[in-house]
């Protein structure tokens, strides 16, 4: 085999190295937008879905089948979403309800589980904390 005929062979096959290249990229990028596509449209579904959670949270005590007094429900959001004081309205509580909403296929977290089991299981205590006299009424001269 001449020099001429190796040259000719070796720029075919780096030419043809340069094509496969070019076309897989052009694969690769159109896979890529479908991809990003899918992933975008999953994205906006999933933040819709968490948004209406959030809002129906909000709205719940508001809702013709919420069994307390809306006035007596107080929203908390984390560990739990609200706390009602039955018998708020009446200036004497009887009794206190931690409220956890959901909708949908949703859940209870680890962290909620663990609130509810605390409850059922009246590892529940009051306590008082007394701010210091000095922060209230500041430094005496």
């Amino acid at each position: 085999m001449d020099l001429l005929t190796l040259s000719v062979i070796i720029v075919l096959v780096a030419a043809a190295a340069w094509v496969g290249y070019l076309i897989g990229k052009a694969a690769m990028r159109r896979r890529l937008s479908a991809d990003v596509e899918a992933i975008r449209a999953d994205a906006v579904k999933r933040s819709r879905s968490v948004l209406a959670g959030q809002f129906s949270e909000q709205l719940a005590p508001f809702l013709p089948d919420f069994p307390w007094r809306p006035t007596e429900a107080r929203f908390i959001g984390k560990p739990v979403d609200f706390i009602v004081f039955k018998g708020l309205d009446g200036k004497a509580v009887s009794e206190v309800v931690f409220v956890e909403v959901k909708s949908g296929k949703s859940g209870l977290s680890g962290t909620e589980r663990s609130l509810r089991d605390a409850v059922k299981e009246r590892r529940v205590t009051w306590a008082e904390y007394r701010v210091p006299d000095d922060v209230t009424r500041g430094k005496e001269e």
